[in-house]
């Protein structure tokens, strides 16, 4: 009996780390990469990161450094995707920033200044929010910033669990970029630090009539 609970457990366990989801593959304009192929591999599986205070929220547990990740030469103005090992299914909104390394991506903490370029919230259609919940995301590098190595994050912030500790599911892509402009992209901010526990976004009960949402963080940046 206590061997068959045993394994019961262990069944439970296995059920509930896969049932997470995390960003572990990109593409750049037509060519989709092996998994991890210039994405910081993080060391805590799917699990979420939790703590508004921790270095984690930067590139994930284990992503404050790059040395085993290869640097993508991208254009300014290039599509890129991330893609989920399992669609993502917990609600809240997904975002993407870039930090521009000193130096070398590879080496990068991502402890400098940190700019949004796009947020993927819920619509709101009848008197309910629908989120983005779907297996990959997106967008283009902004043709006016400088030329540079680059970190680009994705964040999946999950609040699906009122009263609970919102979650969350990043990845770091380690970018060259090329072919920019001279824009001074803001507003910036630090992460962490970026998010707070009072923001509405991270404390928005999804279940009690949200009529409207405002992402965390700072405004999206625009080159126009």
């Amino acid at each position: 009996m206590k061997f068959s609970s045993c394994i019961l457990a262990l069944s439970l366990g296995v059920v509930n780390v896969s049932g997470h989801y995390i960003f572990q593959q990109f593409a750049l304009a037509s060519k989709k990469f092996e998994v991890y192929e210039h994405i910081r591999r993080n060391l805590n599986y799917n699990s979420p990161v939790t703590s508004l205070a921790s270095k984690d929220l930067v590139c994930n547990v284990g992503g404050l450094q790059g040395t085993n990740t290869t640097t993508v030469d991208a254009k300014a103005g290039d599509s890129f995707s991330f893609h989920t090992d399992v669609a993502v299914y917990h609600q809240g909104p997904i975002s993407l920033y870039m930090s521009k390394a000193p130096g070398a991506a590879h080496d990068y903490d991502g402890s400098g200044d940190w700019f949004k370029i796009y947020d993927w919230g819920p619509t709101f259609s009848g008197g309910q929010a629908s989120w983005p919940l779907r297996s990959d995301y997106t967008y283009q590098i902004p043709k006016c910033i400088p030329n540079g190595e680059y970190l680009l994050r994705i964040q999946s912030l999950a609040i699906h669990n009122p009263g609970g500790t919102p979650q969350f599911y990043i990845s770091c892509a380690q970018l060259n970029v090329t072919g920019g402009g001279n824009a001074t992209p803001g507003p910036t901010c630090k992460i962490p630090g970026a998010f707070k526990a009072t923001d509405p976004g991270y404390t928005a009960n999804i279940y009690n009539g949200l009529k409207s949402y405002t992402v965390p963080g700072p405004t999206v940046f625009s080159c126009s």
